[in-house]
């Protein structure tokens, strides 16, 4: 890797990186974040990866012939698309991940929010019903700081458990921005499938460098930020809220996007501060 690139305003910190979008099914692409990852974690940060898995799932449903549904952006889950969701992405999403970063000559561990109890949920009571949806009670850190303090890079699938048991669907973004909380991280990353968020959606020129949290309100009321994207959002106010120092959404159709958005933050994408 040529890219040179000062860590060490990070080093020792942790960083939550959210991965999802096009980055997840491009293999090129797939490859430079897992090259990034052992990177930032050689270089002594601690590196947390939250992923998605939404086309892979999408593929899973249509090939049993079930239509994907989502409400405002996320998705309808009942019971067989649950079971679903747990074995793709628990399952094959996950241990491919882990794979990868293996075949980097990095170490990590492949977990989801039922394992330790790390994401203690309850079933989602917004306006709409969502099905097996869970909203975040707790998150337990406790497991990530162990595996951190083996140098390992944990991955983590996006399901979390009730006190009775019962395993939910989380949204991958709301999911990354508690366990960044959790960990107080220094940095919360999500990629996604744009260069930031744009005043204008066909034109990459009016991206919005830098947004104060008081402002997403507005423009998710005037509709600059929409559909799957205020999650996204909203999870990156959540982070800091919840005590992250910085967050931002980046572009992940470019190849090592992640190194880019720590060397600097200008042109990398969207960042969110408070005043």
């Amino acid at each position: 890797m040529n890219m040179k690139i000062n860590l060490e305003k990070y080093r020792e910190k942790t960083i939550v990186i959210k991965y999802g979008g096009n980055a997840m099914i491009n293999e090129e692409l797939k490859a430079a974040v897992m090259e990034d990852m052992v990177f930032l974690s050689e270089a002594g940060i601690r590196v947390v990866l939250v992923h998605g898995g939404g086309p892979e799932i999408n593929q899973m449903l249509q090939r049993v012939g079930k239509e994907p549904k989502f409400i405002n952006g996320l998705r309808y889950t009942d019971k067989e698309t649950m079971d679903i969701v747990t074995m793709i992405l628990a399952g094959k999403v996950n241990k491919s991940l882990v794979a990868l970063i293996h075949k980097n000559r990095g170490k990590a561990i492949g977990l989801c929010g039922v394992d330790g109890g790390m994401l203690q949920v309850k079933k989602h009571q917004g306006e709409l019903d969502l099905g097996m949806v869970g909203d975040i009670i707790t998150v337990d850190g406790s497991s990530l700081e162990m595996a951190l303090d083996q140098n390992l890079i944990p991955v983590i699938a996006t399901l979390g458990v009730d006190e009775k048991g019962e395993i939910y669907n989380i949204n991958a973004d709301t999911a990354a921005a508690a366990i960044a909380g959790a960990l107080k991280a220094e940095k919360l990353i999500s990629m996604t499938d744009i260069k930031g968020v744009l005043l204008d959606k066909d034109n990459e020129e009016t991206l919005l460098s830098r947004i104060k949290t008081r402002d997403v309100a507005k423009l998710i009321g005037d509709g600059v930020i929409s559909g799957g994207m205020i999650p996204k959002i909203q999870s990156c106010v959540e982070g800091l809220e919840q005590g992250v120092k910085e967050a931002m959404i980046i572009d992940g159709r470019v190849r090592h996007a992640v190194l880019g958005a720590l060397e600097s933050e200008e042109a990398a994408g969207t960042v969110f501060y408070t005043e």
